[in-house]
């Protein structure tokens, strides 16, 4: 059983008992939080409900595992015969979630 679900104006793919990570949200380790943004769910006997935008009667509580930083990102700047090097890195920051299905 799985949910695509809005989160943060972004789409993601939950499923029932996997850790997934979304982009950090305001929310304490060991929390629950309510998503009410679920586009699309599909069941364990290939039945799948769609909504338009959005589903009404479906909401799923999740689990806040905790935050977690990601990999590294490294953004190098160069202009030829400039002698400009410029290199910027940054850690994104995301928060992994659980849902109990």
């Amino acid at each position: 059983m799985y949910w695509l679900v809005e989160l943060n104006n972004k789409q993601y793919k939950i499923e029932a008992g996997e850790p997934v990570l979304v982009d950090k949200l305001d929310a304490k380790q060991d929390s629950e939080i309510s998503i009410d943004k679920v586009l699309l769910m599909r069941g364990d006997k290939d039945e799948v409900k769609i909504g338009i935008p959005y589903l009404k009667d479906v909401k799923l509580k999740a689990k806040v595992l905790g935050n977690v930083s990601g990999k590294k990102v490294r953004v190098f700047k160069y202009k030829k015969r400039k002698d400009y090097r410029r290199t910027i890195g940054s850690r994104p920051q995301y928060t992994q979630i659980i849902v109990q299905g």
